[in-house]
C-alpha cells in the first residue's frame, strides 16, 4: 500500500453529542464516546483511498486522552496521520482541537487492521 496520508474532519457539538445524552457522565459536554468515534473517522478517512477493492478496516486498539471539554455548539476538528504500518497493521497518530481558540481536545494512538469484509462477516 502507498504511504498514507493526514485525515481531516470537523464536527459540531449537538446535544445528541454530549456526555449526558451518551451515558458517558452527567454534563452537557462533548462526551468521550463521540469523540473517539469521530476519530476513529478519520482513520478510516486515511485508509478509505487505499483499501484494496472488498476491504475494511477494523478498530483493535485505542490510546486516546481526553484533555479539554467541548460545550454544544463548538466546532471540532479532529485529524489522524498515518504513523505505521506493517502489512495489515496501521497505526494513526490522532488529535482533536477546539477551531475558535486552538485548544487542543484529545490527543493519542488508533490502531487499525486491513480485513476482507466478507471473510471477517462470515466467522460471526
Amino acid at each position: 500500500m502507498p504511504q498514507l496520508q493526514t485525515a481531516t474532519l470537523t464536527y459540531h457539538v449537538t446535544d445528541e453529542d454530549t456526555a449526558a445524552s451518551l451515558g458517558s457522565g452527567s454534563l452537557p459536554v462533548l462526551g468521550t464516546p463521540r469523540l473517539l468515534a469521530w476519530l476513529e473517522a478519520a482513520t478510516c478517512a486515511c485508509l478509505a483511498p487505499v483499501l484494496p477493492a472488498g476491504s475494511t478496516s477494523v478498530g483493535t486498539r485505542v490510546q486516546v486522552e481526553h484533555l479539554a471539554a467541548s460545550p454544544v455548539g463548538a466546532e471540532v476538528e479532529v485529524s489522524a496521520s498515518s504513523a505505521y504500518e506493517d502489512g495489515r497493521l496501521h497505526r494513526f497518530t490522532v488529535s482533536a482541537r477546539d477551531t475558535s481558540s486552538g485548544k487542543v481536545l484529545a490527543a493519542g494512538e488508533v490502531t487499525r487492521v486491513v480485513v476482507d469484509a466478507e471473510r471477517f462477516l462470515s466467522r460471526l
